[in-house]
């Protein structure tokens, strides 16, 4: 079973639909029991920083989360805002303490020019840095659907973590590995067929 946070930061429903597409059992949960019996963990979300650490801090889900995926190293994909807080720090609406698990902040997007608008939103090409994990078997320059307005800035010693990136104004981080824990900042399972081959290659994992 795949474990979907549900923190009240979306609709969960089109990526657990995207799971059992690829044949895989997936819930929609709340329950520290659920995430611990569960073979991997998928942590989606749209919304604010702060909003979100907060939810998760409130269901008392923190100490689980970190047991599983830091400890016991169960596979882990942050989904849009479920990649941010992966961050140390977050900038949107105040400044907020994030998972810690990738050294960096969440910040806005600054783009080089006003043609760029805030938010990111729609269709975009994903450049593969590093193939890893998600993209294998994945074509170069694959399009993906992003909606953000913030973007994770990781520090100086955890860029060889950056797996991919788009270009919206300026280069913004779209894809993350570290281990056992994986983000993307945009939308897999808006993103058709390479999006659905991305979760495919996570669930394999498990």
């Amino acid at each position: 079973m795949i474990a979907v946070i549900d923190y009240n930061m979306g609709n969960l429903q089109s990526v657990l639909n995207a799971l059992r597409l690829l044949g895989q059992e997936a819930v929609a949960t709340q329950k520290k029991d659920d995430l611990e019996s569960a073979k991997a963990i998928i942590l989606p979300g749209v919304g604010a920083f702060g909003d979100g650490m907060k939810n998760l801090k409130s269901l008392g889900l923190l100490p689980t989360l970190e047991g599983e995926v830091l400890r016991k190293k169960k596979p882990f994909l942050g989904l849009c805002l479920g990649m941010q807080l992966l961050a140390a720090t977050g900038t949107e609406y105040g400044s907020h303490k994030g998972l810690g698990w990738v050294q960096g902040v969440c910040d806005v997007i600054r783009p080089e020019s006003d043609s760029y608008k805030i938010p990111h939103m729609g269709w975009n090409n994903v450049e593969i840095k590093k193939a890893g994990v998600l993209f294998k078997d994945i074509e170069q320059d694959a399009v993906y659907y992003f909606v953000h307005s913030y973007s994770l800035r990781p520090e100086p010693s955890e860029e060889d973590l950056v797996t991919s990136t788009c270009f919206h104004g300026e280069v913004v981080v779209a894809s993350i590995e570290k281990g056992n824990i994986f983000g993307v900042q945009f939308h897999p399972e808006k993103s058709q067929g390479a999006g659905l081959k991305l979760l495919e290659n996570f669930v394999s994992l498990c």
